[in-house]
């Protein structure tokens, strides 16, 4: 099967299950909207932030070698579950260790009880199947679609549920266990081979040094994702962070999904074809226009109506978040755009360039966040988002110029 069905294929079952999932967001965003307080939001944006950040800065990269790994994938099997799992552990045990001074950083004392709730999802998430990988490697997305709308389902119904019974912030950490659990058991009764806790240095150690680069472009991309949330939180409050974050999800969701969806089934297609330099860019040149004109679509569209789709989805409650909506659209649009090149990049193995450009971002974002927050307030924030991204595009084109006349050499 040539790259096009693969790509083909691939889109539209990840389009079927990103659409599912992001109804069901919506729908669980309505109802929790009218239950839970824009401050419960931001206790658990609070929760969410730390968590991502151990996750981010405890990377190793597993699943981006497994997709390289062309032949023989299956001998590391056994040492990427022992890395999942010690990752999973020291997730867990430094949220714990860290939740009293999170919780004095952000003077959110509330949060507590979720961040020692959550430090159980990575635990668990540690012990899934590194197997699971083969949905990505094969382009298998019909099983994959299967699997994640069903823990997404799951995790939304013991949020709506729990949200319900106790009114607080907890919820949403109940559906993250619950969905982690289930994932564990999914991942070793649909995929092969099982691994075993063995102990081999040099193939962890391997590992490790492959995954260096994708650890640096996960910590620049934390903080090119999050640091607006960190001053946002700090700043002006757990509620101007509730708010922040459900303006961001609301301007963001749609044309994120397009960026979500392409990457996953580029890069392992990207990776078959990499050898083939000029089959690779014709690929990539034709991917890179559907998408970018689909996210200008769909950006333009959430401008325009951001008013009407707060009031639908949120209510009255929630229209001051609507000029934030707007500035974030634009950012949605072009981080869409120049999110493509990540996954050309990773294919040709030049993680360095990933990082690099993840670095330019999240370095203006620094100089221009704080001073524009305290200006300009929520939408403050939205301009830092908007800056950061402008100022990567110099570096994506340079790089792809620096591969495409190498090319020609």
């Amino acid at each position: 099967m040539g790259y096009k069905s693969r790509v083909i294929k691939g889109v539209s079952w990840l389009s079927i299950l990103r659409i599912s999932t992001r109804g069901i967001t919506f729908v669980r965003l309505a109802i929790l909207a009218r239950i839970l307080t824009p401050a419960q939001f931001g206790v658990f944006g609070i929760a969410s932030l730390i968590l991502a950040l151990l996750e981010i800065l405890t990377e190793t990269g597993i699943n981006v070698f497994l997709i390289q790994k062309k032949e023989k994938y299956a001998e590391f099997i056994d040492s990427a579950w022992v890395v999942s799992i010690i990752r999973g552990c020291l997730i867990s045990l430094l949220l714990i260790v860290t939740a009293p001074y999170v919780v004095n950083f952000f003077n959110s004392p509330h949060s507590y009880n979720v961040i020692l709730l959550i430090s159980i999802v990575p635990l668990v998430r540690g012990f899934v199947n590194p197997s699971i990988i083969n949905i990505q490697k094969e382009i298998q997305f019909k099983k994959e679609f299967y699997i994640r709308s069903t823990l997404f389902l799951i995790d939304a119904l013991v949020v709506i549920f729990a949200a319900f019974i106790t009114k607080s912030a907890e919820s949403f950490a109940y559906g993250l266990i619950v969905s982690a659990t289930i994932e564990v058991i999914l991942s070793f009764i649909f995929f092969k081979p099982w691994p075993r806790i063995s102990f081999e240095p040099e193939k962890i150690k391997h590992i490790v040094r492959k995954g260096w680069w994708i650890t640096l472009t996960g910590i620049f991309s934390y903080f090119a994702d999050n640091s607006d949330n960190i001053i946002v939180g700090r700043v002006l409050g757990t509620s101007s962070l509730g708010f922040y974050q459900v303006a961001y999800k609301i301007s963001t969701i749609t044309i994120s999904e397009i960026t979500e969806v392409v990457n996953k089934v580029t890069f392992p297609v990207y990776s078959k074809i990499a050898d083939e330099k000029e089959r690779l860019f014709q690929a990539f040149a034709k991917i890179m226009t559907i998408s970018s004109l689909v996210a200008l679509i769909s950006g333009i569209l959430i401008f325009y109506f951001s008013r009407e789709i707060v009031l639908l989805i949120l209510g009255e409650n929630w229209v001051l978040i609507v000029p934030i909506v707007r500035i974030l659209s634009i950012y949605g649009i072009l981080r869409t755009m120049f999110g493509n090149f990540s996954s050309l990049f990773l294919s040709l193995e030049r993680q360095d360039y990933v990082a690099k450009m993840t670095f330019v971002r999240v370095f203006t974002l620094f100089i221009f966040l704080f001073p524009l927050v305290g200006a300009y307030g929520l939408s403050g924030a939205g301009y830092a988002m908007l800056i950061s991204i402008i100022a990567e595009i110099p570096i994506v084109f340079l790089f792809t110029y620096m591969i495409y006349s190498k090319r020609h050499s």
